[in-house]
């Protein structure tokens, strides 16, 4: 019998009757033992991020309104489901009564460290996972005697060892008696069993986690779109769904905007042999991706992604090449100030680099104007075009230039691992950018 990881997104539990989907999605995969992962509903970890800053700022009324808000939503999905019954509703109680308790301290002490905000991000999940094991009638796992971390609270570091060999002594039991359980995404506790979470992506983590551990035959990521797609549809109405894609692919993709899935996430399992599929829940006999491992999309351009809020330091200096160690002293500025470079570009007289617009610009200038004459170019955005077969596939510049004639570019660089070709232009031509190359590589005869 296969065994399936089924991972459920805020989204996709996101009130009683997309919890009902997903039941009815979880049900029509019998014939597999599903370990079934959930993320909390739609904006309650929001809301608990928001009621503790608001806490700490000793706003106890917004808080408590901010609590309320959080509580009322699960009873009512609760009753929408017909499982109010005393046990499930004190289970409800129990989470909503320690979150009282530890509002009322931050607000007393205003304090709030990050072993706290875990334990109260750590609600959401665990919140929702009541709600849709009740309704489906099986056993609720605590994720936390699985998800075994280091004690970095906000963004802790997985312990594949300890997760593998806990997996065995919770997870595979329960498989043998039942054909479905319930845990949570996102969370996990450290050797202190003091609740941690996993930060960005936490909950496709967990999956990816959990799908290495036992060894899973897919791990399926439920959300609201039809996989990895060609563009943002958004931008591109004619964007269609990329089915089979490899880790490196995914990976760029996610890094130049595409936030369907972060890669990383799911990297354990993909390092386990495990391929990934996303799926989405409104959708559920719709189109989706599969990442394989070992696996390529086998296309010169599998996709498009697009990325704002970019700027472009450059910093110019006549003699610079002369000077030994010049870009170890220019990068060493970013690294002081903890901040990633994406792109860079360097000529005789010139190193060029993009960031986020967010990063402390005046502080990098006044840093940088040491090294030689600093110049920032604003309102930018990152294209990438993905794909494995990219530097084998010379036609791909051709196209690519072709399909951006008179937009202006402001940087080009072709990727270190050799697919991924980015340009930088202006955030005015960005979407007119995408859709013409959308149009050159999939919608006018290039494959």
């Amino acid at each position: 019998m296969t065994t399936l990881v089924m991972k459920f997104g805020g989204t996709s539990v996101g009130s009683a009757a997309r919890i009902r989907e997903v039941a009815r999605i979880v049900q029509s995969r019998q014939g597999s033992k599903r370990v079934v992962v959930v993320s909390a509903m739609a904006g309650v970890t929001n809301s608990l991020f928001e009621m503790a800053e608001a806490a700490r700022n000793h706003d106890l009324d917004r808080a408590v309104q901010l609590l309320s808000k959080i509580e009322q939503v699960h009873l009512e999905a609760c009753r929408s489901l017909e499982i109010a019954t005393p046990e499930v509703i004190g289970k409800i109680k129990e989470i909503v009564e320690n979150l009282q308790r530890r509002v009322h301290g931050i607000d007393l002490l205003g304090e709030l460290s990050p072993r706290t905000m875990d334990e109260i991000a750590s609600a959401g999940e665990r919140l929702s996972s009541i709600l849709v094991a009740s309704f489906m009638d099986c056993p609720l796992l605590d994720a936390r005697k699985v998800i075994r971390t280091d004690s970095h609270f906000g963004g802790a570091r997985p312990r594949l060892a300890s997760i593998k060999k806990f997996a065995a002594l919770n997870v595979v039991p329960l498989l043998e008696s039942y054909d479905i359980i319930v845990t949570q995404g996102y969370i996990g506790s450290d050797d202190a069993d003091d609740t941690t979470t996993l930060g960005r992506g936490g909950s496709d983590y967990s999956a990816g986690l959990l799908g290495a551990a036992i060894q899973a035959d897919e791990i399926e990521i439920w959300t609201d779109v039809e996989g990895i797609l060609t563009a943002d549809p958004r931008i591109v109405p004619g964007a269609r769904t990329v089915e089979i894609l490899g880790y490196d692919e995914a990976a760029e993709l996610a890094s130049y905007g595409a936030k369907v899935l972060h890669p990383a996430t799911v990297r354990p399992a993909l390092d386990a042999g495990v391929p990934v599929s996303i799926r989405s829940t409104f959708r559920p006999n719709g189109m989706f991706s599969t990442i394989s491992p070992g696996e390529s999309s086998g296309r010169p351009c599998v996709a498009i992604a697009m990325r704002r809020n970019v700027v472009i330091i450059s910093v110019t200096q006549e003699s610079m090449t002369d000077q030994s160690g010049f870009l170890a002293k220019l990068f060493d500025v970013f690294g002081r100030r903890g901040i990633s470079v994406d792109l860079v570009s360097t000529s005789e007289i010139c190193v060029s680099v993009s960031l986020d617009k967010n990063a402390p610009l005046d502080a990098l200038t006044q840093d940088l104007g040491k090294l030689g004459q600093v110049s920032i170019a604003q309102d930018r955005a990152v294209i990438a075009v993905v794909g494995d077969l990219l530097r084998k596939t010379p036609e791909v510049l051709r196209t690519t230039f072709v399909a951006i004639d008179g937009i202006p570019v402001d940087f080009i660089s072709m990727g270190a691992n050799a697919i991924n070709l980015s340009l930088i232009v202006q955030e005015q031509d960005a979407e007119r950018a995408m859709r013409n190359l959308h149009t050159a590589f999939f919608e006018g005869g290039s494959r």
